[in-house]
């Protein structure tokens, strides 16, 4: 096994290692009837991944005409409460994802989850499914603080620091991904499997990959 250039890999959770968009979709469309609007399909949930639940909820109820802030916060804190015991139903990694875990911890690589959503959400989803033990920390859309969140450099410097420094990559679907990374001076790989709001080439990441069983040789590349 040849010598490995980052001490550190940071994952964004939705997208890049977990299919997360079936629970979602359900969340946003339990919210959605509770305000008497229109189910968005399980595929369209995708393309509403990205930026935390609260975007993920605004963009679907303003596709169908909008909500004044109070009553689209009362959907908001249902939509969290419905998904805070539903969040693992359909969400699982995806292929290749705990045999690359596995690779990079044999390699003595430290790994750290930077996600927009919430932090006890996903600490609980990874509990459930068996792969916490593979991460050093969790950073959440909150953990940091308003305005903290990707695509903030914030989170990205904090896993760094909470890993004891050292070289660092960030691996992640989406422009806040990518730009979160550029903003930290950071490597960034591209998940192209994923929920990208642009096609994977079009992120601007240092490279890109269709299968998490490609990461490792795309870090070993950088």
């Amino acid at each position: 096994m040849t010598d490995f250039r980052f001490d550190i890999v940071g994952f964004d959770l939705d997208g890049t290692l977990l299919e997360t968009h079936r629970d979602l979709g359900a969340a946003v469309n339990h919210a959605l009837e509770l305000g008497g609007f229109s189910p968005v399909p399980a595929d369209h949930a995708s393309d509403l991944i990205g930026g935390g639940a609260k975007i993920m909820l605004k963009k679907a109820v303003d596709e169908q005409g909008g909500l004044p802030d109070e009553r689209f916060h009362q959907l908001y804190k249902a939509m969290l409460a419905y998904y805070s015991q539903h969040n693992a139903v359909h969400t699982r990694p995806y292929p290749h994802a705990e045999d690359m875990l596995a690779d990079l911890a044999a390699r003595g690589v430290a790994m750290a989850v930077v996600t927009n959503k919430f932090e006890s959400f996903a600490g609980q989803i990874l509990q459930t499914l068996g792969l916490s033990r593979h991460f050093f920390t969790i950073i959440g859309g909150d953990t940091m603080g308003k305005g903290r969140a990707k695509p903030a450099p914030d989170p990205i410097i904090e896993a760094r620091a909470r890993g004891g420094g050292g070289s660092i990559a960030f691996v992640g679907d989406s422009s806040y991904d990518v730009m979160a990374a550029r903003a930290a001076n950071v490597p960034v790989i591209a998940a192209g499997y994923g929920y990208c709001d642009k096609p994977a080439a079009e992120l601007g990441a240092d490279s890109h990959i269709d299968s998490l069983d490609q990461l490792i040789p795309a870090l070993e590349r950088l």
